[in-house]
């Protein structure tokens, strides 16, 4: 396995001396601007984390195993030949992690229940203790004065279901999902007010079932794969009606998608319309389906006999209206220029010299994000778009002092909040912002060599210090401003 292989990219076929500086944290916080520049007023600040990468406690109070779970135990699947048995152990120390956020300067923390912890084998009977943990959570998170955003599916799938269903590839996985996106809108929505359906079906669709790369680790027929996509949708659309029956009146609802991002590679009309083509095509598959509740012509035609089988009723329930729109922001996927053949749009090369972070996948494209959301807002008319994740992996190397001077996470985040607070002045619908991630955790395929934390761990001590990077997004927080 090498950095080549992303946890975030998007399948193409889916349609000086550290001396005497203040350690994180230490220094007051700038004070906000008073010219009315940077982000506006009540833009929501957020960190964000996942269940498997953090919670560990993978055999404790009932929880069931999920298929990570099962998939880590597989020989060379995992770069490090670690797993998330242990991870960061957020189910013993959330008092702790939640005390972190708050010191930040946070006012929202995205979290994800384990499918697994709440229903072991997936559906039947409720582990009542698995609930509880999540209870004790939210409890928590509105104690230290900071807004709990749920998201219901974050990759760990109850090996139950991957058993006897094939998972993803069955519609009954998706009916069994509403029922739990129910189970958990009734008892947890009187408190918690935002909930994501499924984090990035982009991701664990075709890793995990055309390539094998990811959990449960098949490599399916393109036809398959796009079945099983299709089937993602479906079950995004069965948690949104579920929410909406079941939780509490004003619970809002959305995807977190990380969407195929396509930015123009020279700003001119002609480049930029061409780029608001290629967002909507190369998402196509997924996100356009759930926004607008038809594939597009084009996806059909390139699809063709691969294309997913669906009927009208499945296409209602997977448009049902959403609140929000979340997007998880980290690299360009293609730069585009306008074309008069084919679609309308031509994707260029990425040359290998395109400068990018410790991880090859990870390119350095600030301007995605100002062109993302601003074009997402226009093709699928929304009013709500939060940046459901962004961040960086960095080399996080501990100084003799004891400290983690992460200036290139630094340099990566300064200059995407730039963009971001670029497209806010424009007016682009971007209410919300939630940084990858709060603390290193058990980063997936790559076990525990890649860091995306503002707060490092050592995994062996479980001790979190803070990073640089940690200071710099306090001070954006307390200055509402990209330039901290």
């Amino acid at each position: 396995m090498t950095d080549r292989v992303s946890r975030r990219q998007f399948a193409k076929l889916a349609g000086v001396s550290a001396a005497g500086i203040a350690s994180p944290l230490e220094a007051k916080p700038a004070a906000p601007p008073r010219d009315g520049s940077g982000f506006p007023a009540g833009f929501l600040w957020g960190t964000a984390t996942s269940s498997y990468q953090v919670e560990g406690a993978v055999n404790t109070d009932g929880r069931g195993a999920s298929i990570w779970d099962k998939f880590v135990r597989i020989p060379g699947k995992i770069e490090d030949g670690t797993n998330g048995d242990r991870a960061v152990e957020h189910y013993h120390r959330y008092k702790e992690d939640i005390a972190l956020i708050k010191e930040l300067g946070c006012k929202a923390y995205r979290f994800s229940v384990a499918w697994p912890r709440v229903f072991p084998e997936g559906d039947g009977k409720p582990n009542p203790k698995g609930l509880d943990f999540y209870n004790r959570l939210v409890d928590e998170i509105l104690k230290n004065g900071i807004e709990p955003w749920l998201t219901l599916y974050h990759w760990d799938l109850p090996q139950s279901l991957q058993d006897r269903f094939g998972g993803w590839r069955s519609t009954e996985t998706c009916k069994i999902f509403g029922d739990y996106a129910a189970y958990v809108a009734e008892r947890l929505t009187d408190r918690v007010k935002n909930v994501f359906t499924l984090n990035e079906s982009g991701r664990f669709v075709f890793f995990g079932y055309g390539i094998g790369i990811d959990a449960p680790g098949e490599t399916l027929p393109q036809a398959e794969v796009n079945q099983i996509r299709h089937n993602s949708a479906l079950a995004h659309g069965l948690a949104v009606q579920a929410v909406r029956a079941h939780g509490r009146r004003g619970t809002r609802v959305g995807p977190a998608e990380n969407i195929d991002a396509c930015a123009p590679a020279i700003d001119t009309p002609e480049n930029v319309r061409a780029a608001e083509i290629a967002l909507r095509e190369m998402n196509a598959g997924y996100l356009n389906v759930i926004m607008t509740g038809q594939y597009t012509d084009a996806f059909l035609k390139f699809a063709g006999p691969n294309a997913p089988r669906f009927t009208d009723a499945e296409l209602k329930i997977i448009s049902s209206p959403v609140d929000f729109l979340g997007l998880n922001i980290y690299a360009p996927q293609n730069y585009v220029v306008a074309s008069d053949q084919g679609a309308g749009f031509m994707p260029l090369p990425i040359p290998k010299s395109f400068p990018h972070m410790n991880s090859d996948w990870l390119r350095v494209g600030p301007e995605t994000i100002y062109w993302v959301p601003k074009l997402a807002a226009k093709i699928w008319k929304t009013d709500a778009i939060y940046i459901s994740e962004n961040g960086t992996s960095g080399d996080d190397v501990v100084t003799p002092d004891g400290k983690i001077y992460d200036t290139d996470r630094i340099m990566y985040l300064r200059n995407y909040l730039a963009q971001l607070q670029r497209a806010t002045t424009e007016g682009v619908p971007v209410r919300g912002y939630f940084l990858w991630s709060l603390m290193d955790n058990f980063e997936w395929v790559f076990g525990l060599n890649k860091r995306f934390g503002l707060y490092h761990v050592n995994f062996d001590t479980q001790v979190r210090t803070p990073k640089l990077s940690a200071s710099f997004y306090r001070n954006v927080i307390a200055k509402n401003a990209a330039g901290a």
